[in-house]
């Protein structure tokens, strides 16, 4: 009898624990935050730069369309001084394109 009490209480309080450890990790943020993003593909860029794979050309519509996304960024962060989930769905939509710019670049 007091085997299946420890059991029970063992199992009840494991379950607890790794209930109450869910919702901290839910509030860890986005992975991939804009600003991480960012600063990634800026390197991706430089890299292709110092490979020979982007010309002077490409370069400079790549920097142009980061400088933008980046003024963007600082205006939503302005505002309210977070940015918010529409505010970070219209960085990721510009963040993908650019994202699929760069490949082009480096792969043509």
């Amino acid at each position: 009898m007091l085997r299946r009490f420890t059991s029970v209480v063992l199992a009840s309080t494991l379950t607890a624990v790794t209930l109450l450890s869910i919702p901290t990790l839910s509030f860890a943020g986005p992975r991939h935050a804009p600003a991480w993003r960012m600063r990634n593909q800026q390197g991706r860029i430089y890299q292709g730069v110092r490979q020979g794979q982007i010309g002077q050309g490409e370069y400079r519509h790549l920097e142009r369309k980061e400088f933008r996304t980046a003024r963007l960024r600082s205006r939503f962060l302005h505002n309210d001084g977070h940015i918010g989930p529409r505010e970070r769905g219209v960085l990721e939509h510009r963040l993908n394109h650019t994202s699929r710019d760069i490949y082009r670049a480096r792969h043509n």
